[in-house]
């Protein structure tokens, strides 16, 4: 508990620092396209964390969406807005708040650092490229980061209820897959139908002749 407090701690004060929250405003001062993913993230994502304690299977399912809410908000915000969605999580399902810490770090601070740090090195040395993005980062990249981010979640003390430590890599192996097959869906039609929705896409960076 304490190292995750102290992961969750650290994150949402360097987040902070960096003042997210001019984000949500333009240049000209209105309200930033990113405020509608933002709210609908705050809607959605507490009931998909919230699922394996307000619903009991032999295999505790968990759709983290990490990855999708770093594509689209950026590490900054995205740090408050996975505090925000464990608080709510903690208040609609039955976990305390030891649990709804760990939901913050494993299921949305760890993987969304990893994919910060996987982009980095993407656009260091990959050819800024469209299908780069979408399948370097939306996709293939979203699996290795959610995969990561289970393994040291289950090194740390969180095995999935019920299952063998070995089925349990395998378990979340096929989870990330998951995860990251509708982060890159809805990264690819966010690229062609709102890329104002995805903060870390560039039409200068990525579509230049």
């Amino acid at each position: 508990m304490a190292l995750e407090l102290a992961l969750a701690l650290l994150a949402l004060a360097v987040a902070v620092a960096l003042r997210p929250w001019r984000l949500l405003r333009t240049a000209s001062g209105s309200i930033s396209p990113l405020a509608t993913p933002l709210l609908a993230m705050l809607v959605v994502l507490p009931w998909l964390w919230a699922l394996p304690a307000l619903h009991k299977s032999p295999l505790q399912l968990q759709w983290s969406g990490a990855v999708l809410v770093l594509l689209m908000m950026g590490w900054p915000l995205a740090m408050p807005v996975f505090a925000a969605v464990a608080a709510v999580a903690w208040l609609i399902a039955p976990i305390d708040a030891t649990q709804a810490v760990s939901l913050a770090v494993w299921q949305g601070v760890v993987p969304a650092t990893l994919a910060l740090a996987l982009g980095a090195l993407l656009r260091r040395f990959l050819p800024h490229h469209p299908m780069v993005y979408v399948l370097g980062r939306g996709f293939l990249g979203a699996v290795l980061c959610l995969f990561v981010a289970g393994v040291l979640s289950q090194w740390t003390g969180h095995a999935l209820p019920g299952v063998d430590p070995n089925l349990g890599l395998v378990a979340r192996w096929l989870m990330a897959w998951g995860d990251a097959f509708v982060t890159g869906m809805l990264c690819a039609i966010f690229v062609a139908f709102r890329p104002q929705w995805l903060l870390t896409w560039s039409d200068a960076r990525y579509l230049r002749s």
